[in-house]
């Protein structure tokens, strides 16, 4: 009888099987890929007709070169829907993604700025002038020494 618990036990612990359902697991972070790689920029709206957030898109569209330039991803949610660059993220991504930055879905439109380090650079409700975000990471440290 005794057999079977060390076995069930150590099932349980690497698949998670004390979790509860509906906890966000922080290992699905998709940010987590990017430390060090990139430079997230994360806009999240309850909806994707929000005035600030379209032309927050349209300017970033005009100035991709720059988005390139300063090794930067978008990520988006919308109405909690969750993306990386277009591609979508599961929910397990997105819960994790809002989860780890203090970000509600159903909020206000919010910008957050995460540096290749892995810290949040800038966080702000409404608009966001996306080429005062490239100023911010044109004064980074890290950015100045690559210049």
């Amino acid at each position: 009888m005794k057999q079977w618990i060390m076995p069930a036990l150590l099932a349980a612990a690497l698949t998670g099987g004390g979790a509860q359902a509906g906890e966000i697991n922080p290992a699905a972070n998709p940010l987590l890929a990017d430390k060090w790689q990139s430079r997230p920029l994360i806009m999240v709206t309850p909806s994707a007709d929000n005035p600030d957030y379209e032309r927050m898109r349209g300017i970033i569209e005009t100035q991709r070169d720059a988005f390139n330039d300063r090794e930067m991803v978008l990520y988006t949610v919308e109405n909690g829907d969750g993306s990386k660059d277009g591609q979508a993220l599961t929910e397990i991504e997105t819960d994790a993604l809002l989860d780890a930055l203090g970000v509600n879905a159903r909020g206000p439109l919010t910008t957050v700025l995460v540096g290749k380090d892995g810290g949040k650079k800038v966080q702000q409700e409404g608009f966001v002038d996306p080429r005062q975000l490239f100023d911010t990471i044109d004064n980074m440290p890290m950015r100045r020494a690559r210049q």
